[in-house]
């Protein structure tokens, strides 16, 4: 621990399984503050997932389906989770062929990043991708997506319009757009 953040630190006194299922956990946690009191903490666990900025020339690779939670369809970049022992960049190449039909020479790694540290531990491991080449649409069977290739402009577009308004997307759109700005990727 940092020294003087002692007041910050929470002590984990018990944990206790709430659901087990096929891609999250929830536990709910007894936790000691640094006051002496106790609180609960409400904790999903995920095994992490991989998103890909994939760029065909001047065009974002985006598929579009429905997300229940939202009850709606969202416009995304590729995305998956890991599956239990598999390295991230692994895993975003089979995400981006398995969702767009393409393959990358090469992965970037830009960032990883917590979705929900307030109640989630899930991290996506970000990357871009350029110089594509075909390889084999594959998505998971349950899985049915739309392929479309947009614009910066057209993308910016589908967040002012609210069809683009998941967190690793708009990540993908501004760091685009400081690559259209700077010729490098913001690292």
């Amino acid at each position: 621990m940092e020294a003087g953040k002692e007041k910050l630190w929470e002590k984990t006194l018990g944990s206790q399984p709430i659901f087990d299922g096929k891609i999250i956990k929830v536990q709910l946690d007894t936790v000691e503050l640094s006051d002496g009191s106790q609180a609960k903490r409400e904790i999903v666990r995920h095994p992490g997932a991989v998103a890909v900025l994939a760029l065909r020339g001047d065009k974002l690779l985006v598929v579009e389906q429905f997300r229940q939670p939202l009850g709606r369809t969202e416009i995304e970049i590729p995305a998956g989770k890991l599956e239990p022992g598999e390295d991230p960049r692994e895993a975003a190449a089979r995400e981006l062929e398995e969702e767009t039909g393409y393959q990358a020479p090469e992965l970037i790694h830009l960032s990883s990043f917590y979705t929900s540290p307030g109640f989630a531990d899930e991290i996506i491991h970000f990357y871009a991708a350029e110089n594509l080449t075909e390889g084999t649409l594959n998505p998971d069977d349950d899985e049915f997506l739309e392929l479309t290739e947009i614009t910066l402009d057209e993308a910016f577009e589908h967040i002012r319009a609210g069809r683009i308004s998941d967190a690793k997307t708009l990540m993908a759109v501004y760091a685009w757009q400081i690559r259209q700005l700077t010729g490098k990727w913001p690292l």
